[in-house]
């Protein structure tokens, strides 16, 4: 308890350095990372981020200071390079996205081992920490550092706002804001170079190797939470800024670990969470969705079943066995008892000893499904031309999911029709 007050006080300036510094880098990689996900770029952050070490050496050495701003600068230049480069080889090649990001991902990032282990090598004691924008090192940031940070940080955020609306169609549909107007490939360059400025910054931190993750995660994490890209990127930007601020304090309470690491591993666990549990598009939630489709798919086929039995001598509410129904389709017993038992409780059949029956209820549900397995049925064999026989796997998968206002629409389509392909009749409401 003692170290997270002594913490959270932030009296002592390193803590503030460091902290704020995480934070600033996470929350504003992980805003243009959005944009990059949704543009289906995440390779270009690693890509970018595995560049920028020739820049940084090339830039030692002309300038032989370790002064972080030009070392940034150098870094940039070389990776904006080769986001450039990886668009020539894509625009002049037959040679596909995902290959030349590979490729010149490796090839920048061996001639920055090069040139670095050439620096090391050179006697230069200069070159001392040099190494530290290969695997980042966020507990030497000091108050220059912070000032570029803040810079950038606010750069890249008022970026987004001023362009949010143009960087959106950009995403989402490319071709309608080429037909309205839009400059496309100067917005692809502005988003290349937030995305250039994102990643450079970030490498003193969290290094070459993982500053990728610090791009993309915070987004992906972000994307199974909502629909709206506005949420998306606020949630981004807290998922980073908690991840900063979070992996800081473990660096903090054990020394050993490095903070760079920990941020990453945070907001990979932050992203595993969201994958799993996230509502409407986690792992659990679509499992439970599928669960309940197939739960209500076997219960509409056993009304079904009900309904075409009654039908055979118009009588829908006499009782039925079990035997009965697994005579006429092929459902697992214990399967068919749990949907039989699950409808019973629902109010749409009632048990009568060992058999089952109808009620109002269930008589009614069962014959809109009958109705609409018949009415696709019609509909594949007028407007499709299939024939008849070729009609119902179809009509038996789609009967579960046409929704009021299509089956509205397929009765006035087919005018109201009273029997199906098979001379069988179609119930009406």
């Amino acid at each position: 308890m003692q170290q997270f007050l002594e913490f959270f006080s932030f009296a002592d300036a390193n803590i503030r350095y460091v902290t704020l510094g995480s934070v600033l880098l996470a929350s504003s990689s992980a805003v243009v990372g959005c944009f990059t996900l949704l543009r289906k770029r995440a390779l270009v952050g690693d890509a970018v981020a595995h560049s920028v070490l020739p820049g940084v050496c090339l830039a030692f050495m002309l300038s032989g200071t370790k002064n972080p701003f030009i070392l940034l600068i150098g870094a940039f230049i070389t990776g904006w390079l080769s986001l450039v480069v990886i668009d020539f080889i894509t625009s002049r090649s037959r040679i596909k996205e995902d290959s030349a990001i590979a490729l010149v991902l490796s090839v920048f990032f061996g001639i920055g081992i090069l040139l670095l282990t050439s620096i090391q090598h050179s006697g230069n004691a200069a070159q001392s920490g040099l190494d530290k924008f290969l695997f980042g090192n966020a507990a030497s940031l000091v108050g220059d550092d912070l000032i570029i940070f803040s810079a950038v940080a606010v750069l890249l955020l008022l970026a987004v706002i001023i362009f949010y609306k143009e960087l959106t169609l950009l995403c989402f549909d490319e071709a309608y804001a080429r037909t309205i107007g839009f400059p496309v490939r100067q917005l692809e360059l502005l988003l290349t170079t937030l995305t250039v400025f994102a990643v450079v910054v970030g490498i003193q931190a969290v290094g070459v190797v993982l500053m990728a993750a610090m791009l993309i995660t915070p987004a992906a994490a972000a994307r199974f939470w909502t629909e709206k890209l506005k949420v998306m990127l606020v949630l981004a930007a807290l998922m980073g800024a908690f991840s900063g601020i979070a992996g800081a304090f473990v660096s903090y309470t054990a020394p050993a670990m490095p903070t760079g690491p920990w941020i990453v591993l945070i907001i990979s666990m932050i992203a595993i969470f969201s994958f799993a549990l996230a509502p409407g598009r986690g792992w659990v939630a679509r499992l439970l969705r599928q669960r309940r489709n197939k739960s209500r798919i076997l219960e509409e086929n056993l009304l079904k079943l009900l309904y075409q039995l009654g039908e055979l001598k118009q009588d829908y509410y006499t009782s039925r066995s079990l035997d009965d129904l697994l005579e006429r389709r092929r459902i697992p017993k214990a399967q068919a008892l749990r949907g039989l038992e699950k409808l019973k409780r629902q109010g749409y059949l009632k048990k009568e000893n060992q058999s089952w029956l109808l009620t109002r209820e269930g008589e009614k549900r069962g014959r809109r499904v009958v109705r609409l397995h018949r009415l696709w049925e019609l509909y594949l064999t007028q407007y499709l031309n299939l024939a008849s026989d070729h009609v119902h796997e179809d009509a038996e998968t789609i009967e579960h999911i046409i929704t009021l206002e299509l089956e509205k629409k397929l009765m006035e389509e087919l005018n109201y029709p009273d029997l199906d392909p098979h001379s069988a009749r179609i119930p009406m409401s």
